[in-house]
């Protein structure tokens, strides 16, 4: 129990000191009291020690009273020693009268020693029962005592007594008697201090969680209460629930906070929430999310033409006037229903469905209340995409996959591609077209692009530990690591970390960054990614806006032909004209070229006739996790250890 937390023992210390502040004149009165009995039995020495050192100790505790702060959070441990030092000492203090008691060697004082000793203990743990932490510190020197009163009587032989000791014993026992009620009326009233700071206690919980799920204004629920409300709902009704959730946007609000005042606003929101309460009582929960938007959820089951006539009847009493300081407001609402009809539904899902609907329904010029329906709407990114996808990050379950490039001179592998893939262990391989356009609308693009480079920059030193060579890796980089100095700096400190395999990478590009920022910030971070040893290729080339004279400024080792101009090869002429410029290009810039979505023994062999170096694509082989990666690179390395030898030979 002395082991309490140093909050418990806060908290005990602000009872304590104001037991002391309560008890104060008892205390002045038993010290009047021995001194008084100690001076008649003609020991006025001791009552005069009596008298010297009680004071300090009572003078000490009125000013710790004083000092107590207002909160147990700033009670310091330097002042919880402090009151705890007065509480041994005065109870050291007044345990040493019964020392004395026993000194005189009678039975009457004896007596009188363990009936003082008694109502130490009776004052001890009822008045700090529910402070275990000073009841059990101040019990240890109160039974120390008694066992030295016990072992004093012992050693000593029993003195004649006198008629003056036993009323001295007497009226020990009055005192221990009233001492003892005393004590349990104290006890009681502790009881009910400890309750009154508890209850008020609770009361402050309860004002701040209805200020933490309530709107100030409305009353109604705002988001978190709603969300709050909302989950606990769809845990409680089980498969198919058919819950529905209303979201409402008011049309027509800001004219009238504008024109009228923000009273008169006020006072259309609060004629709103309660129509909107008034409507879903007893079958839901009404909220304001902020601003003019508000939301109902209705329990009862649902379907969806009774959510749309619900949606319209809570458009109809919306569109009621207000009326204020004479004048008759009016607004509108636009509203957006979702149902939650498999009992699979989340409360991100509904709100973010009941949004879209909103907005379709706002952004239409007859319909007013709109119903989400998954096929009738693109589905947005929600925060909960956005925890799926670190989430998935954090498990390994996005990684990379490695297509081949390939010499066409020599079918030989020189590289590969790494290209990312979601393994979800329910589905299975998830396609980039699946979740990347998610990453880039989440903002999750530099986040996205270290983590992929690590795991890439980590492969590659694996096969250098094993000596194994992995030939040129080509990675995609998104614009932010080339035109944010924070996007570049992260990226060249996680490149810093693996010094030799940043050495194999290549850099792709699209055309596009160059119309998305300043070209000068793109030219100078590829600048210094090339000195720092890394290729860069031109992605996608011919799909993207650049200008000529964005090929010339730029410096580049690489140029891809991107799949779309493959498509025609050997059917459509212009095709092959097309990529033969391409070619004719690269080889006046002076960079070789990658044709990328080679497919077929038909397009290989027109690339080879065309001076096409090397390709990739289907026909070579689709991309693969790091386990086939590593045996194509054990392949290739045995491959070339082969021709070495066989050219050493020859």
């Amino acid at each position: 129990m002395v082991n309490d937390s140093l909050d418990s023992i806060r908290h005990q210390t602000r009872f304590v000191l104001h037991i002391v502040e309560r008890d104060i004149f008892k205390r002045m009165g038993t010290t009047a009291m021995m001194v008084a009995i100690f001076c008649w039995l003609d020991q006025v020495p001791f009552a005069i020690s009596l008298l010297i050192l009680l004071p300090p100790f009572e003078v000490a505790a009125a000013i710790a009273v004083r000092k107590l702060p207002k909160e147990d959070a700033e009670i310091s441990k330097r002042f919880i020693s402090f009151v705890w030092f007065l509480q041994i000492g005065s109870t050291i203090v007044y345990l040493s009268p019964a020392f004395h008691l026993t000194l005189q060697g009678t039975a009457p004082m004896f007596l009188a020693a363990f009936l003082w000793l008694s109502g130490i203990f009776v004052h001890i743990t009822n008045t700090f029962f529910s402070m275990p932490f000073y009841n059990w510190t101040l019990m240890l020197p109160s039974f120390s005592a008694a066992f030295g009163v016990l072992w004093m009587a012992a050693q000593m032989e029993q003195n004649p007594e006198t008629r003056s000791q036993w009323f001295v014993a007497m009226t020990m026992l009055v005192v221990y008697v009233f001492n003892t009620f005393e004590t349990l009326h104290k006890q009681t009233d502790t009881h009910r201090a400890l309750d009154r700071a508890r209850k008020e206690a609770n009361n402050r919980l309860k004002e701040l969680e209805s200020l933490t799920r309530h709107d100030s204004l409305t009353g109604l629920l705002n988001r978190r209460g709603f969300d709050l409300s909302l989950a606990d709902l769809l845990n409680r009704t089980g498969p198919n629930p058919s819950v529905a959730v209303f979201l409402l946007d008011l049309d027509g609000f800001k004219p009238i906070n504008d024109t009228y005042s923000h009273d008169a606003g006020d006072m259309v929101l609060k004629t709103i929430g309660d129509r909107l309460t008034e409507m879903v009582s007893g079958h839901g929960c009404a909220a304001r999310f902020g601003g003019d938007e508000f939301a109902l959820v209705l329990k009862d089951r649902v379907d969806q033409a009774a959510a749309l006539e619900f949606g319209r009847k809570l458009v109809l009493s919306i569109q009621q006037p207000i009326h204020h300081s004479g004048r008759a407001l009016q607004v509108s609402a636009s509203v957006g229903v979702a149902l939650a009809a498999t009992g699979k539904e989340t409360v991100g899902n509904l709100c973010t469905a009941a949004d879209q609907a909103m907005y379709r329904a706002k952004g239409s010029h007859g319909a007013k209340v709109v119903l989400y329906e998954a096929e009738s709407f693109t589905r947005r990114t929600s925060l909960e995409d956005r925890r799926t996808i670190l989430r998935a990050m954090e498990r390994g379950e996005i990684r990379p996959f490695y297509q081949p490039k390939v010499d066409l001179k020599t079918g030989a592998i020189y590289g590969h591609e790494a290209l990312a893939r979601w393994v979800r262990p329910d589905t299975g391989v998830i396609p980039p077209s699946a979740f990347l356009p998610q990453i880039n609308e989440l903002g999750l693009q530099g986040d996205f692009l270290l983590y992929m480079a690590g795991r890439v920059l980590a492969d590659i030193d694996t096969l250098i530990e094993e000596q194994l060579f992995p030939g040129d890796i080509s990675i995609n980089i998104p614009e932010i690591a080339l035109a944010t100095r924070s996007g570049r700096r992260d990226f060249r400190k996680l490149l810093d970390q693996h010094p030799a395999a940043r050495l194999q990478l290549t850099l792709e590009i699209t055309e596009d960054v160059f119309i998305q920022r300043a070209t000068d910030t793109i030219m100078e971070s590829i600048a210094r990614f090339r000195r720092m040893g890394l290729r860069v290729a031109l992605d996608d080339f011919g799909t993207g806006f650049a200008s000529f004279q964005h090929l010339r400024q730029l410096e580049f080792d690489e140029l891809k032909i991107d799949p779309s101009f493959l498509h025609g090869l050997g059917t459509d002429k212009r095709a092959e004209v097309i990529v033969s410029g391409f070619l004719s290009m690269a080889a006046g810039l002076g960079v070789s070229v990658v044709a990328e979505g080679i497919e077929t023994t038909g397009q290989l062999a027109i690339l080879q006739r065309l001076g096409c170096a090397y390709g990739q694509g289907f026909y070579f082989g689709r991309a693969g996790p790091f386990e086939e990666f590593r045996e194509r690179v054990c392949s290739e390395t045995a491959r070339r250890a082969v021709h070495k030898e066989q050219l050493r030979q020859a």
